[in-house]
């Protein structure tokens, strides 16, 4: 086996190159990756091409005796690279990949922004024929474009195709920071944007904790994986039968309420709940057909991601650092 991975340096790359290299199952496989922005250290089985998703050659020699892709870099809210660098570099990948002669694997990670995150309205839990519905931005739109081309690349050249559909993947004390009134808060919504600059302010100097309302009132219901999870369910696809040219949604089997979040933090921690009206909605992302198909099981629930993030202790060689927002 020799992987291709792209985003090998983010959260998931990392985190999936530990699991896949410490695995016996793949001792003597080995992994290629197309780093732009940032480095990875290459060694005995991690080979590292330097060049960018939009340069066909960088592509073609990355993808040179690749059997399998693990396709997972991204950009964000960056209008002058999505052309460029996600549409063009999946196109460039998936040409590569239904020309070799070696390929036998393409798996891909999307995002529930694809069916709209807490921006968009579903009237029952989303499974994996729910329309998509995209959130305003460039980032969505080009996440829904990835799984249309890989599916049409299945239907066109009978590619053996994977999605795995994540929501927002939370790993060390992410979650912690995610609930935080102060500047140091990962991922949104910005505080200041639905309470106020100033009181947002006020709360971050005291143990609050945000407890949001979805537009009908109720506790808002979001969707989350714990990296751990997600790594666990891209291990089970690699040369999964059942998952030959199959989209699966990677998720909790049961979305984040806020409200629970809030009681579990007021009675283990002594914090103080803060009610917050929002406009969103609440969604259920059905992970049923993983669990049915792959045999694949999330271990981390809210409880057990809160009690991993407020444990986790950073060492200086391990700085907070946020290449994206969330």
């Amino acid at each position: 086996m020799k992987i291709l991975v792209t985003g090998a340096t983010g959260k998931v790359g990392r985190a999936f190159l530990t699991a896949f290299l410490d695995d016996d199952r793949y001792a003597s496989a080995k992994v290629v990756a197309l780093c732009h922005n940032r480095g990875l250290d290459a060694g005995d089985r991690v080979e590292v091409v330097s060049g960018s998703l939009s340069d066909p050659q960088a592509v073609a020699h990355a993808m040179d005796g690749v059997t399998h892709v693990l396709h997972m870099a991204a950009v964000k809210e960056s209008p002058d690279l999505v052309i460029d660098v996600a549409i063009k570099g999946m196109f460039l990948l998936l040409e590569a990949a239904r020309q070799s002669s070696t390929l036998k694997q393409f798996v891909l990670i999307s995002g529930d922004c694809t069916v709209g995150h807490i921006f968009k309205e579903y009237s029952a839990p989303i499974n994996e024929v729910s329309p998509r519905k995209a959130y305003s931005g460039c980032y969505a739109l080009t996440k829904v474009l990835e799984e249309v081309m890989i599916e049409q690349y299945q239907i066109q050249y009978g590619l053996n195709g994977t999605v795995l559909r994540a929501p927002w993947i939370m790993e060390k004390d992410d979650f912690k920071y995610a609930l935080s009134f102060g500047e140091e808060q990962f991922g949104g919504p910005a505080w200041s944007d639905l309470i106020g600059a100033d009181k947002a302010m006020r709360l971050a100097r005291g143990d609050f904790v945000p407890l949001m309302r979805d537009r009908t009132g109720a506790s808002l219901k979001r969707n989350f994986v714990h990296v751990d999870d997600l790594v666990m369910a891209l291990m089970a696809v690699l040369d999964h039968a059942g998952a030959m040219q199959e989209l699966f949604n990677i998720a909790m089997d049961e979305p984040v309420d806020y409200a629970q979040v809030a009681e579990y933090l007021a009675r283990t921690r002594d914090m103080e709940a803060v009610e917050i009206p929002t406009p969103f909605h609440s969604n259920w992302l059905d992970n049923t057909k993983a669990r049915h198909a792959l045999g694949w099981r999330p271990q981390v629930d809210f409880e057990e991601m809160i009690e991993r993030a407020w444990a986790y202790e950073r060492s200086p060689s391990d700085p907070r650092k946020i290449w994206y927002p969330g």
